[in-house]
């Protein structure tokens, strides 16, 4: 079982998160996040760059998990067929 890519989303967006940036963002998210990766997603973000990511994750990650100090984790899919 490979490591999962983590990505805190708050690094790849900065200080503001703006929409019309969100394009740039997506980039560098399924840059760094790889094709058929497990796909961890964290840090402090608005919840519709958050969104984007997953719909922009589902195809590329093979699964994909929400992290956050007061849920902890949250599996959003899983495609792994085992």
């Amino acid at each position: 079982m490979s490591t999962p890519v983590r990505l805190d989303l708050k690094k790849i967006y900065g200080t503001t998160a703006k929409l019309s940036e969100l394009a740039t963002y997506l980039l560098q998210i399924l840059e760094a996040a790889g094709e058929g990766n497990d796909v961890v997603l964290t840090g402090q973000a608005p919840v519709w760059l958050y969104l984007c990511a997953a719909h922009a994750l589902h195809g590329k990650a093979k699964k994909l998990i929400y992290d956050s100090p007061v849920t902890g984790e949250v599996v959003i899919f899983d495609h792994n067929p085992y």
